[in-house]
């Protein structure tokens, strides 16, 4: 980024800064959350931006001083370190965010191959994803679930929402988790003890305040019925639940954990908006040859992003080459690890696509 394109962030930071200082602005809640979410994203590098202008001062001053006290050329020594360090940092801050950082997400996972021990799989997979959230202080709701009736679940869908106070959301931490997860561990129903492999598949994509997506009533099909799940004691005497259809794509998006039909089927739109709209990111994406916003969509086993070795108590990620010891602790909700060594691998390839991008100008 040039010298003018960074002043134009910090002029931006700065009126910012007066908007919200303005009472009349936060009369306004969606409008001073937005404004607050912007200042937020560029307060680290506004920081850095100060950090960096205080340590080139500093090591100008050292340096006219170190020509009459050799004490200070250590000192100065330090401040270039220092300087090299806020300046891969800057570059780093500047580089283009996805736009969907700061996003919610709904996410679906799906038992595969390996009948009655993939679904076993999948509803440890959403006891893992419902205890990170639990653990980042989101909120996590199932929209919708078709359970087997053993602990296991052929698939459900779930929304998590983060607090929504800062530049990155819940998007920015689980966008990664998209993929075919596969389980090595010996089956209850295993009376010889063997290890079996299965697989289930998980969905992610974020679920934006404003939904660019517009939907035509006249493509919808909305089904209602008996809800079947936990909710109360209307959720098993009313036809609350909504199934609605997507009938040029045919997406299925069914909602009954909602207290009314109305709102079940308000619910159920929505996400459906979610998924036209990760839809058409998709599709945008392959044109790019943007691999990173690609979603598995098969449940095969031998498309893999994530390994759960239960007889070892150990994780892989095979995208970064990623191996923990701490499986137990991972489906207890300790996912900082992985979803760090990702999150690392991202801004390493961003980084070196940004100097690729340097050096042919």
């Amino acid at each position: 980024m040039d010298a003018s394109s960074l002043q134009g962030l910090l002029d931006e930071y700065a009126e910012l800064e007066r908007q919200l200082a303005d009472p009349g602005v936060h009369a306004d809640a969606e409008r001073a959350r937005k404004l607050g979410r912007r200042y937020a994203e560029l307060t680290p590098v506004v920081k850095t931006y100060n950090e960096l202008a205080s340590a080139q001062d500093d090591l100008a001053a050292a340096r006219e001083l170190a020509a009459e006290d050799k004490g200070f050329a250590d000192e100065a020594a330090q401040l270039e370190k220092r300087i090299e360090q806020l300046e891969s940092r800057l570059t780093e801050l500047l580089l283009p965010r996805d736009p969907y950082d700061a996003s919610d997400v709904v996410m679906e996972v799906k038992s595969g191959e390996g009948g009655e021990e993939s679904a076993l799989f999948a509803g440890d997979l959403l006891r893992m994803y419902l205890r990170y959230a639990e653990r980042q202080g989101w909120k996590a709701t199932i929209l919708n679930a078709t359970d087997t009736g053993l602990g296991g679940y052929k698939d459900v869908t779930l929304s998590i929402k983060g607090k929504g106070d800062g530049p990155d959301g819940v998007w920015a931490r689980l966008k990664y988790e998209g993929g075919v997860h596969r389980v090595q561990r010996v089956p209850a129903t295993e009376s010889q003890g063997r290890i079996h492999t299965s697989a289930a598949g998980v969905l992610v994509y974020p679920e934006p305040e404003e939904v660019e997506v517009e939907i035509d009533p006249n493509d919808l099909k909305i089904d209602v019925f008996r809800s079947s799940g936990p909710g109360g004691q209307s959720v098993n005497t009313t036809d609350s639940a909504v199934r609605v259809t997507h009938l040029p794509t045919g997406i299925v998006v069914t909602c009954q954990n909602e207290k009314s039909q109305i709102q079940n089927r308000a619910r159920a739109i929505q996400v459906l908006q979610a998924r036209l709209q990760a839809m058409a990111e998709e599709e945008a994406a392959a044109k790019a040859a943007d691999a990173r916003r690609s979603q598995v969509r098969t449940v095969d086993r031998s498309e893999r992003v994530r390994t759960y070795n239960f007889p070892e108590n150990r994780i892989s990620d095979h995208r970064v080459n990623y191996k923990a010891y701490n499986l137990d602790q991972v489906l207890d909700g300790d996912l900082n690890g992985v979803l760090d060594a990702l999150a690392a691998a991202d801004r390493a390839e961003r980084l070196a696509e940004h100097s690729k991008a340097q050096s042919t100008q």
